[in-house]
């Protein structure tokens, strides 16, 4: 097989080869922080953290480059951990095994982390080469970016000098990015009432095989929920087949859409041939609905010891019906922007906890702050109804467009003066940083561009190696071409 570390360019992939080696999920990204640091002193760079854990780095201009305009390249530390259901794959602890698929890079059974990993290598090859032309130069490397940009929220004004800021976090090559999305957390928290279980037979539901995705990037591309499916595929079964609810669980990120969701019912042993024959037509019903996108989508049943304890006929009722109800997916296209989403929700993340609340976790992103806030404003109306608690945190402005960013330009004619063609200039529906810098440093001019990455969040993550190489040199090149001061 080939190694990551013989693939063009080799600066790049040498150090993406030895991130893949160093277990970094969200909130576990300690080990590589702390290894680039010693890197950077190893390599005489100035190297700080900051209150948050932030990674800042400092490199002087190269000879004939100290009057242009101080400019930073930031990217983010973690990444997303997502498994296929059959990997033994352990996020905190086991490298990622990343392998060359053809013109791919991709993992066995797990996202890869080339979002942001590539971007995070590239700063780090910048800041290893001795032969690359740049002016004043820092990096930012944030911590927490795919959980709640912690590392955003947390830095302080006064700590960068730089005037640009190159972000590394776009994951389509020809595509150069001026704007994005903002979002936030809805959190829906039910309080479950529960009776002792009927007599009859435990069975799980499990709903799989979906292909998930970002929740911002892979929105609109008709990739099923699990949580919804489930959620419909249990409040229709109720209409038609008796079963008491012990529990409801699904995916485990809210920034991705859920591959796999889990029920588990206690049902009258006379009703199992029932139950069958309804799994049996809702699949056939879903493979009709889903089957030109959801190729390997699978319901399946399985025996289980029966749960002691159920929810009531009336609270599964509500439950159900307030899930099958709610919003997801698209709620709005840009009327500004041809193409791009302006609003969305992903009902990331249901759960059962011990104690029998059923919690349910939304990310809500918008191009309009008023539009997001008036989609959680609808998921509390519905949920209260039901009786639930809600409450919405997390909040970060979306990156507004600047149509006279000095640097967009130089980006733009950077890539017409290598490949002959104008790039794409694009606002994202998923949420960079960029919007949360601009509360510390809100006079910093941002663009954002990157390799081409397929399905981020999910285990069919994979990096075109082509792209790579046209990232690279657009990187390179507009490093040289920034403005004097």
């Amino acid at each position: 097989m080939t190694a990551l570390s013989e693939l063009n360019p080799k600066p790049i992939w040498q150090f993406f080869e030895k991130i893949c080696s160093i277990p970094h999920p969200s909130y576990h990204e300690q080990a590589l922080a702390e290894w680039i640091m010693a890197w950077a002193q190893s390599r005489g760079l100035n190297a700080q953290r900051d209150e948050v854990g932030n990674i800042i780095l400092r490199k002087a201009p190269t000879t004939g480059m100290e009057d242009r305009k101080p400019t930073i390249l930031q990217a983010h530390l973690d990444m997303v951990p997502q498994a296929n259901s059959d990997s033994q794959h352990n996020f905190t602890s086991d490298p990622i095994d990343a392998y060359v698929d053809g013109e791919w890079v991709t993992a066995n059974g797990t996202t890869l982390g080339s979002d942001n990993g590539i971007g995070l290598s590239s700063i780090l090859a910048v800041f290893d080469a001795d032969d690359i032309a740049h002016g004043p130069l820092e990096a930012l490397l944030t911590m927490t970016e795919e959980a709640g940009m912690d590392g955003a929220f947390g830095l302080k004004p006064g700590l960068l000098n730089g005037e640009i800021l190159l972000n590394t976090d776009s994951e389509q090559e020809g595509e150069v990015y001026m704007g994005c999305a903002g979002g936030g957390d809805t959190h829906v928290i039910f309080h479950g009432e529960q009776k002792p279980a009927p007599v009859g037979l435990g069975a799980t539901l499990t709903i799989k095989g979906l292909k998930g995705g970002h929740s911002g990037c892979d929105i609109h591309t008709g990739r099923a929920n699990a949580n919804k499916l489930m959620a419909r595929l249990l409040n229709e079964l109720s209409q038609q087949c008796p079963f008491a609810l012990a529990a409801f669980n699904g995916g485990n990120l809210r920034n991705a859409i859920p591959r796999e969701a889990h029920s588990l019912i206690v049902i009258n042993e006379d009703k199992l041939s029932q139950l069958e024959q309804f799994i049996g037509n809702f699949q056939q019903t879903l493979e009709i609905e889903l089957g030109a996108v959801e190729t390997n989508l699978t319901i399946a049943m399985q025996s289980t010891t029966p749960s002691e304890q159920v929810f009531t006929d009336s609270f599964s009722q509500t439950l159900l019906r307030a899930l099958n109800a709610c919003p997801n997916g698209v709620i709005s296209m840009s009327q500004e922007i041809e193409g791009v989403v302006e609003t969305s929700l992903n009902l990331g993340v249901v759960e059962t906890t011990a104690n029998g609340q059923v919690k349910a976790n939304f990310l809500v992103r918008s191009l309009v702050d008023s539009h997001r806030s008036h989609v959680e404003d609808m998921l509390a109306s519905l949920f209260k109804l039901a009786g639930a608690d809600v409450h919405s945190d997390g909040g970060y402005p979306g990156w507004k467009p600047d149509p006279h960013s000095p640097i967009m330009d130089v980006v733009r004619q950077t890539y017409a003066d290598l490949y002959g063609s104008t790039p794409n200039i694009m606002v994202i529906h998923a949420g960079l940083e960029c919007g949360l810098f601009k509360t510390a440093y809100p006079h910093w001019d941002m663009a954002s561009f990157g390799p081409t990455i397929k399905f981020p969040h999910s285990p069919d993550e994979k990096v075109n190696i082509a792209s790579v190489e046209k990232y690279w040199q657009l990187l390179l090149n507009t490093l040289k071409n920034i403005p004097k001061a």
